[in-house]
């Protein structure tokens, strides 16, 4: 069965961490690219991190640049996205993606993602 598994979120503090990481199987992570991607209640997708399946190159979003690192272990099928310094606003459901067909630079456009995991919730809160 093709699939991604999302895993890793729960209720923190400000200024905690967490580390998601996202599954794949049924298929290989390394030949594609994967985004995160997070929905807050009320509003829509915002693509948080992606890293290419070219050179490994990534791009964030202004609001967690310096804090998230997005990573993938092609060896274990699984990518990951460390977050640090989190914040309210960090709250969301967080999902992860793959497009199946990527430019060779990584793109946090919702629309261009094929799969899609269930999510995982965050929350940051004292």
């Amino acid at each position: 069965q093709v699939q991604l598994v999302e895993s890793g979120g729960g209720l923190v503090q400000p200024g905690q961490s967490l580390r998601l990481s996202c599954a794949a199987s049924g298929f290989t992570l390394g030949y594609d690219a994967i985004g995160w991607f997070r929905q807050a209640p009320g509003k829509e997708h915002e693509g948080v991190s992606c890293i290419s399946n070219s050179d490994g190159s990534t791009d964030y979003a202004d609001s967690v640049k310096g804090r998230f690192t997005i990573s993938r272990d092609n060896a274990k099928n699984t990518v990951y996205l460390q977050m640090n310094s989190l914040k309210p606003e960090d709250t969301a459901v967080y999902y992860c993606a793959v497009d199946w067909s990527p430019d060779y630079y990584c793109s946090r456009y919702p629309g261009l993602y094929d799969l899609w995991g269930q999510g995982t919730q965050v929350t940051v809160s004292s």
